[in-house]
């Protein structure tokens, strides 16, 4: 018998892919989405919304020094590595042969600085994912909480979801121009504006039934979510699942 609620875990196959940009669509004000593709894309699976893969980017002199992956983990040459950043794949078309990225462009960082050059017949090496968390549809209620670098994986969330479960959304953008058009209500929070995101999720009442929470922020932020949800309002711990998608300096 397969228990309720229980979380799979799978792994895949991990690849090194070279793909080249097919278009790049500004989304808001400060998020961008770069459309990839080519033949490297076959066989390419994420079984999950929230899946990682991770992006590799020019060193300090424009070069690549790319990892070769073994049974040990990544594997470089000497010198310089590559940067890489870890980026949701937000959607993926096996018939178009497609995979978009979306990214947040904030200024500084090796992603954000090529997204926002990012051009068609651009190349981009990305890597895995390395393997998926799903979780079950079987929950009577989602709630579904995170900042804008969360936006892919919640917006890919509500559009792969059946239309029966209910859902509850929060999210925080940096302006009222950053918000974006999803598969759901979303209830979206500014900072400076009152209520917070964190206040408003310790107001929300506990959903009848059983829930999944989902909290996607700043690391440290993550932690403290979690730690309201679990400690003290009292979810059960495997019923919450929180992650530091960046850290603050």
């Amino acid at each position: 018998m397969t228990e309720r609620h229980a979380i799979t875990r799978v792994r895949h196959p991990l690849k090194m892919r070279r793909l080249e940009v097919a278009r790049v669509e500004n989304l808001t004000p400060h998020m961008v989405r770069v459309t990839l593709t080519g033949p490297d894309l076959e066989g390419f699976v994420s079984a999950a919304p929230d899946d990682h893969v991770k992006l590799f980017f020019a060193t300090s002199d424009g070069s690549l020094n790319l990892p070769t992956f073994g049974d040990n983990g990544p594997v470089y040459a000497d010198g310089e590595h590559s940067p890489s950043r870890d980026y949701t794949p937000r959607r993926h078309d096996p018939i178009a042969n497609e995979l978009d990225i979306d990214f947040v462009i904030h200024g500084d960082g090796p992603a954000s600085s090529w997204a926002e050059t990012a051009r068609p017949g651009d190349v981009l090496h990305v890597g895995g994912p390395r393997g998926s968390m799903v979780v079950p549809d079987d929950y009577d209620h989602y709630v579904l909480l995170g900042d804008a670098t969360a936006l892919p994986a919640i917006g890919r969330w509500l559009e792969e979801m059946p239309a029966s479960r209910k859902v509850t959304v929060f999210v925080e953008v940096a302006s009222p121009a950053e918000r974006q058009t999803l598969a759901r209500d979303v209830r979206w929070f500014v900072p400076g504006e009152s209520p917070t995101l964190d206040e408003a999720l310790a107001r929300l009442p506990i959903p009848p039934g059983d829930t999944f929470w989902w909290v996607a922020t700043e690391s440290k932020r993550a932690r403290a979510l979690r730690s309201l949800l679990v400690e003290t309002r009292g979810i059960d711990k495997d019923w919450v699942k929180a992650t530091g998608y960046w850290q603050a300096d």
